[in-house]
């Protein structure tokens, strides 16, 4: 630019044109894109032609000016030495640049071609823009004829490969656009193979749901069934009686820790002190935390072998406790009631398994397996409600983006073509 060529001519702005409407289908796109590559690639083709065959007489200008130049010794003779020798290495510059550098044009038959010709003319016109901006002043000194029809020349030349340079670029940007669109049809196909697959998934899972509630209902009923007969009467009211009877053993157990929290104090300290046998500390151990469940005839010696020991302890002072007498009568009177709880206990434990083994006889094995079916395929029918909804939202998802992209591929196709193009995807 330093030379003085380079700027832009006013562009006229073409006439607005009215827009036409045409209703496509999403199949019709790729070949709407095809043809409308083609014709931009042609037309493309034909200005960057164009333009060539307007700059190739300009390059031969070139051409002819520096033999011209080369000729001319412009009037060195009447100036100074020195200047003139800087005017002459400035002129051989020129010219040397010109027979070097400016070179004819490619012709153009391909869009390669065209690449070959914006990068040939882009070299000329850097070569000489950097010579020429160097010997600027020689030039435009020395040499005024000469600049002009450069400046002309070049000016023109550069205002060209502009053009040349647009046209590529835009070329380029049609190519991108084009992949781009075809890519969004490529989603558009995925996505709709997809919801075609879930919708064929929710189907399934419908005809599914459908067996398995009818395989509930029927296995519901054949509970309602058994619940309805006299035997399940039976066993509901026998359990209710065993569900009651087992408030007994609470009746017991309190009876018996009453009895042995009068001694508790001389027993737990017994457990510390003491050395007895593995068996024998761990009854020990039961009758301070839960005596009831020691109570039976298998530990009624070794239980009366304790509490005597503990009585010693009282005695001897080793267990020390505030009234020695009390509870030496309080230890005696355990030891009297242990047949008491021992007898309470086994008639408790006698019932409670007889009416368990007449529960157990009246209970229907048949609902025990029915119910845990029941409670299966009601967590299978669950879970495909559950995929059956996931999948919907899935499906919901493609109906939202489709759309989406079908927008996006209209308003690419604006920029291909003044037609509106509406893509119909029902």
């Amino acid at each position: 630019m330093v030379f003085g060529w380079g700027k832009k001519k006013q562009e006229e702005k073409p006439a607005e044109e009215i827009p036409q409407n045409k209703e496509i289908t999403l199949d019709d796109v790729p070949k709407i894109i095809s043809d409308l590559s083609k014709l931009r690639k042609s037309q493309t083709l034909a200005e960057i032609n164009s333009l060539r065959n307007k700059t190739a007489p300009l390059i031969d200008e070139l051409v002819k000016i520096g033999n011209v130049l080369e000729k001319d010794n412009l009037k060195m003779d009447d100036v100074d030495k020195h200047l003139a020798i800087i005017v002459v290495r400035g002129k051989k510059q020129v010219i040397d640049m010109i027979k070097k550098d400016v070179v004819s044009l490619p012709k153009i038959s391909s869009m390669e071609d065209a690449e070959k010709l914006n990068s040939v003319l882009n070299l000329i016109l850097k070569k000489v823009g950097d010579v020429l901006g160097r010997q600027t002043r020689v030039i435009h000194i020395f040499a005024k004829k000469y600049a002009t029809q450069l400046k002309d020349n070049l000016e023109v030349m550069n205002s060209n490969h502009s053009e040349i340079r647009n046209l590529l670029k835009n070329y380029e940007s049609t190519k991108t656009l084009s992949e781009e669109t075809l890519d969004t049809i490529k989603q558009i196909k995925n996505q709709t193979q997809q919801r075609k697959e879930l919708v064929q998934k929710i189907e399934n899972i419908t005809q599914n749901i459908t067996r398995e509630t009818e395989k509930i209902a029927s296995t519901k009923n054949k509970i309602d069934e058994i619940k309805s007969s006299d035997n399940y009467t039976k066993y509901q009211n026998l359990k209710k009686t065993l569900d009651e009877f087992v408030n007994q053993k609470s009746k017991i157990k309190d009876h018996i820790n009453t009895q042995f929290t009068k001694i508790s104090r001389p027993l737990s300290r017994y457990e510390y002190a003491s050395s007895l046998d593995k068996e024998q500390k761990n009854i020990l151990s039961t009758l301070v935390s839960e005596p009831i469940d020691v109570m039976n005839t298998a530990n009624k010696d070794s239980i009366i072998v304790i509490l005597e020991n503990v009585r010693k302890g009282i005695s001897s002072g080793s267990i020390s406790v505030k009234d020695i007498a009390k509870t030496s009568a309080q230890i005696t009177e355990t030891v009297e009631s242990l047949d008491g709880f021992i007898g309470q206990v086994l008639d408790y434990e006698k019932k409670y398994k007889e009416m368990q083994n007449e529960l157990e006889t009246l209970m229907p094995k048949e609902l025990i397996s029915l119910e845990k079916e029941l409670s299966k395929k009601t967590s299978e029918l669950d879970d495909l409600n559950l995929k059956s909804e996931t999948f919907q939202g899935e499906i919901d998802e493609i109906d939202t983006k489709i759309p989406e992209l079908v927008s996006e591929i209209e308003q690419k196709l604006r920029r291909f073509s003044n037609t509106r193009y509406t893509i119909l995807t029902s």
